[in-house]
């Protein structure tokens, strides 16, 4: 069983494959192996525009990132889903 709407286990990918895809075309949804994320599978809209917003950066990566803007960003993370789960 998912631990939480919108992740699953990758048990539950084997034996739910169509409701996973079905949801994942709503928004996106986590794949977790022994308790840890390990995939998303996302809708093609949301993946273009993923593709175009880091067409649009200035290269870099995560290793380069600063501690602070890195705890920012992680912050901004758990509020966004924070708000998605108030929101349903």
């Amino acid at each position: 069983m998912a631990s939480r709407k919108g992740s699953y286990t990758t048990s539950d990918l084997s034996r739910k494959f169509g409701d996973i895809i079905a949801e994942a075309l709503r928004h996106p949804v986590t794949i977790t192996q022994r308790s840890k994320p390990r995939l998303v599978i996302l809708n093609i809209n949301d993946y273009e525009r993923l593709i175009k917003a880091a067409d649009a950066r200035a290269i870099g990566s995560i290793d380069t990132m600063s501690d602070a803007l890195f705890a920012d960003m992680e912050r901004a993370v758990e509020q966004y889903a924070e708000d998605d789960e108030v929101g349903r």
